[in-house]
């Protein structure tokens, strides 16, 4: 715990240095480039800040560097590169940014090269055929951009290479499958083209991954896989190759459209056999000819009927539909266009009702489109639903909730277009360790107020109060930086004090207040709870399910905060933080009550969260389950007398059944 002394920079006969998986925050000291004997330093694991000291590149005997899974931030040191002996290199899961300097593809040496989960830039260097001892490269979730370089194929030695979830484009180099690969992953980029073959030379993978891209053409039949493939989500056709049927489901080809073979949810391929192809020979003139005479009957009654009918004023980018109209310059075409008419190839995520596609307009914006399903279109339920959404989105505005930006409600397609969360959703950060971890306490703690402040403007400052009635981590979209929006209107209501507001059971389960067991009236207190949830969801990094089940005053008394707080995350150091920890928690068991009188509003959770005042906590390994549960937080006079009072209660008749 603590900072890195700098006065260990006197440790010049120092050859190993390992303090991983501590507590450790600051910026590592300046002094520590003159630990000339140092041959392995490994700081992984902490909460280390700042940039990576330039000083480092004076450690020449340097065999192993390890920094990864911290917070360090800035530019890689171009110094780096004279690290000559260097072996391994590991940088990742921090928040580097600029481009990888040159001088780092001179070692030589390098083996194990880890870069993934930064936020580096620029293009692939062509000068990585330098690293003629690399067996290992991971330059995964950044945001790196261009072609992969073919030079890559001089690698000789190259067994696992993975560049996934950046902005790659461009072709896949031959010279890369002809690498001695083990792992090949490219998913998740923008690559075009068809997948390498040559001479029908048989490629061998232990592991390949090509899914979510834009490759075209047939998989080939020289290409091989021993333990998994993934080829989804691309544009293939043609038949799947029979010994991969044999060895792979269909999900390792699922969203190729085109693509058909002996799996299922493929059609079968066609039959190669000589009498259909004559039959075909035959047919196929005598429909084109009927074709061409039907358009041309069909050219001439329009052409006559031109005269009577106006022409409609339509442009590309105009003003189709008004009610579509973004900034002036989306039109229905541009959806159409943009998303090659809802190709499945840009769907991101698929719901109870639709479909969500990310689309990139003319403009150059990046929009998300919700398509309604066109068989759900027929159910009312889904359309009233459906339409509720545009209706609440575009009449209220806040930070926190997506924006939309437009809508079309027509018969034949309906969808709506909001703002693009690049991250998506908060369930699905918190499932993958990886983005978890990269969800610090701050961050977590600033999910939940957000959260709270939206909350509280939905309740408190529209008019009629709207209650979402389906709070849930799948309806809290992150964008690039983390920030948190509430989603997902299709279940919302408009509250009328003037009406009973009965309504249908709604939401998500496992969110749900208990007190729509035995009645259906909607009130505010209704997203109390699921935000109550949401919020322990949020800092435990998994669902509260089996804790909420168990949560007996007897059973919480026996627990510590610190026991359920996620443990991908080290406990802060900073006393700052785990006051904000201790609050967050506090707030969500007290909207975690039973009965509803005695949860609080959303606007005194927000005004909480926004002010500066915070409960004097102890340690977090201190404080139990009870103490949160039982503390007095939001309750008014009358609340508090009647939680006594209950207690007392539950106290009487404990003594007499003893």
């Amino acid at each position: 715990v603590g900072e890195l002394p700098p006065s260990l920079g006197k440790l010049t006969l120092l050859e190993e240095l390992d303090l991983s998986y501590n507590s450790i925050n600051g910026a590592i000291p300046l002094d520590w480039g003159n630990m000339k004997s140092l041959k392995q330093l490994d700081l992984s694991d902490n909460q280390i800040i700042g940039p990576v000291p330039s000083t480092l590149g004076k450690l020449t005997n340097l065999e192993q560097l390890d920094l990864s899974f911290n917070q360090i931030t800035g530019a890689i040191p171009r110094e780096i590169g004279n690290l000559k002996n260097l072996s391994e290199l590991d940088l990742s899961k921090n928040k580097l940014n600029g481009s990888i300097p040159l001088p780092i593809f001179n070692l030589s040496r390098l083996s194990l090269f880890y870069l993934d989960s930064n936020l580096l830039e620029g293009p692939l260097p062509q000068e990585m055929e330098n690293l003629k001892a690399l067996s290992f490269l991971d330059l995964s979730n950044n945001k790196l951009i261009g072609p992969i370089p073919s030079q890559i194929g001089n690698c000789s030695v190259l067994e696992e290479l993975y560049l996934s979830n950046n902005h790659i484009t461009g072709t896949i180099p031959f010279e890369v499958f002809t690498c001695p690969h083990h792992i090949l992953d490219l998913s998740h980029n923008f690559i075009e083209g068809e997948i390498p073959h040559q001479f029908d030379i048989d490629l061998y993978f232990h592991v390949l991954n090509l899914s979510h891209n834009n490759l075209t053409g047939m998989v080939p039949e020289s290409l091989w896989a021993s333990y998994k493939l993934n080829l989804s989500y691309n544009s293939l056709e043609g038949p799947i190759p029979e010994h991969l049927s044999y060895k792979f489901s269909s999900d390792s080809f699922w969203g190729n459209k085109y693509l058909c073979g002996n799996l299922p949810d493929f059609s079968p391929c066609p039959s190669k056999s000589s009498n259909k192809l004559k039959i075909v020979e035959i047919i196929l003139p005598v429909l084109c000819f009927l074709a061409f005479l039907g358009l041309g009957v069909l050219l001439f009654l329009r052409s006559r009927a031109k005269d009577n009918i106006p022409e409609p004023n339509v442009t590309k980018n105009g003003d189709l539909f008004s009610i579509l109209n973004f900034d002036g310059r989306i039109a229905f075409e541009d959806i159409i266009e943009a998303t090659n008419d809802f190709d499945i190839r840009y769907c991101i995520g698929t719901g109870g009702y639709g479909s969500v596609y990310r689309a990139q307009l003319p403009s150059g914006k990046i929009v998300a489109l919700k398509k309604l399903h066109r068989r759900e279109a027929e159910v009312l339920a889904f359309d009233k639903s459906f339409k509720n959404e545009a209706k609440i989105l575009s009449e209220i505005r806040h930070k926190n909730i997506v924006k939309l930006h437009g809508f079309c409600l027509h018969n034949r397609c309906m969808f709506l277009i909001y703002e693009y969360m690049a991250r998506g959703s908060l369930f699905c950060v918190l499932a993958y360790d990886n983005e978890a971890m990269e969800l610090d306490w701050i961050k977590r703690v600033k999910i939940i107020k957000d959260t709270a402040c939206a909350l509280s403007y939905l309740h408190h400052d529209c008019h009629p109060p709207i209650v979402h009635r389906d709070i849930s981590s799948n309806n809290i979209l992150l964008n690039s930086n983390l920030e948190a929006c509430v989603s997902d209107f299709g279940t919302a209501r408009l509250i009328d004090p003037d009406s009973s507001n009965q309504t249908m059971l709604v939401g998500t389960y496992g969110y749900i207040a208990p007190e729509l067991a035995y009645t259906m009236v909607v009130t505010e207190k209704y997203d109390v709870y699921s935000f109550g949830v949401l919020a322990l969801e949020t800092l435990m990094g998994k669902h509260p399910g089996e804790l909420l089940v168990s949560l007996s005053a007897s059973f919480s008394k026996n627990i510590m905060l610190s026991d359920i707080l996620d443990p991908r995350l080290s406990l802060p150091s900073d006393r700052r933080v785990a006051k904000d920890i201790v609050f967050a928690a506090t707030v969500a068991f007290a909207c975690l009550r039973s009965n509803p009188k005695f949860r609080p509003t959303m606007k005194c959770a927000s005004q909480e969260f926004h002010s500066r005042k915070r409960p004097v906590a102890n340690r977090l390994q201190a404080i139990s389950l009870l103490q949160l549960k039982e503390h007095d937080l939001y309750m008014d006079d009358e609340a508090k007398f009647q939680s006594q009072k209950s207690r007392e209660i539950v106290g009487l008749h404990a003594s007499s059944s003893t």
